[in-house]
């Protein structure tokens, strides 16, 4: 057993990255811990996507610091993007050569009238399905196609085969608030140190 909890102990070490990406179109740098206690100080110039990326940290127990510039004035679309990208490449650096994690998640969470399903496998072939469709899109001016959006970015950069599905929902606020929460949450899971095999890359592979 203790030598378990040494092996556990050395797979979550310093499981933490620093990334920038600089463009025409947005400036970010980021940091993130993934093994944190789900603090976050996060400005990226669009005040509802500070929320859910708030939501994400809390919910994921990830520290997670984000500063973002982008060309909020044309729209929100690059910012959003480009934080999922970021955000994404950060995982996988702080994740390294994933050996010893659990490698799949799930979770299904409601807020409100809204229930949320997130699948994720962080084997390093990026895939997204993403079936959410609200019957109203705008959180003021937010549209909540940008959920999407930021998922494929996020999925591309990480290298994460990622389901999302909105089971049922009404009001936009409370289904991306579900989504956000959720990936969180299934994302906690596929990152965790499995005890039984902490010292072991999870493939019949050998590789990820």
């Amino acid at each position: 057993m203790a030598k378990d909890n040494q092996r556990l102990t050395a797979a979550a070490k310093g499981r933490s990255a620093t990334v920038t990406r600089k463009t025409a179109e947005t400036d970010i740098a980021l940091n993130l811990t993934i093994d944190g206690r789900g603090q976050s100080q996060i400005d990226t110039g669009v005040p509802f996507f500070d929320h859910m990326l708030t939501l994400f940290a809390k919910h994921g127990l990830f520290d997670l610091t984000v500063k973002a510039k982008g060309d909020t004035d044309v729209d929100y679309h690059h910012t959003v993007e480009d934080v999922g990208l970021v955000l994404g490449q950060a995982f996988k650096e702080a994740l390294g050569d994933k050996v010893g994690i659990k490698r799949y998640g799930f979770f299904i969470l409601p807020m409100d009238e809204s229930l949320a399903r997130v699948v994720i496998d962080v084997g390093g072939r990026p895939h997204l399905v993403y079936e959410a469709q609200a019957p109203t899109m705008f959180v003021r001016d937010f549209n909540i196609v940008l959920v999407k959006e930021f998922c494929r970015a996020f999925s591309n950069a990480l290298g994460a085969n990622l389901h999302v599905q909105l089971v049922y929902g009404e009001e936009p606020h409370h289904v991306a608030e579900a989504i956000f929460k959720c990936l969180a949450r299934a994302l906690d899971v596929a990152t965790q140190i499995e005890p039984r095999a902490a010292d072991r890359l999870p493939s019949t592979k050998g590789m990820l």
